[in-house]
């Protein structure tokens, strides 16, 4: 039996990201869906192990942790290698920032709670959340674009996945959900068809996963 349990939801981009570093480094693990559009996720029992009611949330050795970075730096500690930073000091700060630019603005913005209440208390249609999204994420690719453009090799940052990659492959594909035009970075482009060719990023796909409906699957 894993020892680890990842309560997570096929198309949720933070669940995404905790499944490329279980993959990577790879640990086994026990999936668990919470299926978001049933309200799975405020149940009394998962509020209780996260109060916040997202996912994902992580458990190991009976200890509960929600939130996908707080997941990814605690595997990163128990289990180092590969390592999902780079040693240097300067660079690890480069892509901790690049981490926090999806996680602080751009995945807030395409949030499925953030969507929900634009439709129930806005009267937002589908094309209207895909306008709401097509305004705001430009503004992060934009950012990402200059600055991975100075640091990207085959990665993020160089010829080694790091953290950056892990956060920018499931926001790109959230990106192409809502119809946003990456065209114009190449860079991304480039970093993301790269990750893609992994067998970690076949594995973590949201299309491949156990809960995945079957319209879904690749």
């Amino acid at each position: 039996m894993a020892s680890m349990i990842l309560y997570n939801y096929f198309r949720s981009s933070t669940s995404y990201r905790v499944r490329l570093a279980l993959h990577l480094k790879n640990i086994d693990f026990e999936y668990r869906p919470i299926n978001l559009l049933k309200h799975e996720q405020r149940s009394p029992e998962y509020l209780k192990i996260n109060p916040l009611g997202g996912v994902p949330t992580l458990v190991h050795n009976g200890h509960y942790i929600p939130e996908s970075f707080a997941i990814m730096e605690y595997l990163e500690e128990i289990q180092p290698e590969p390592a999902l930073f780079p040693k240097d000091a300067y660079l690890k700060a480069r892509v901790r920032q690049v981490c926090e630019v999806i996680n602080s603005f751009m995945h807030p913005i395409g949030n499925l709670k953030t969507l929900q209440y634009l439709e129930k208390k806005h009267g937002y249609t589908q094309g209207q959340k895909e306008e709401w999204l097509q305004y705001w994420a430009p503004q992060g690719l934009e950012t990402l674009e200059s600055t991975l453009k100075d640091f990207a090799g085959s990665y993020c940052f160089g010829e080694q996945v790091t953290m950056a990659d892990l956060f920018l492959v499931p926001q790109l594909l959230s990106c192409q959900r809502f119809n946003v035009d990456t065209s114009n970075y190449p860079t991304l482009v480039k970093i993301n068809e790269n990750c893609l060719k992994l067998e970690a990023f076949k594995k973590a796909h949201p299309f491949a996963q156990i809960d995945t409906p079957e319209e879904f699957r690749k």
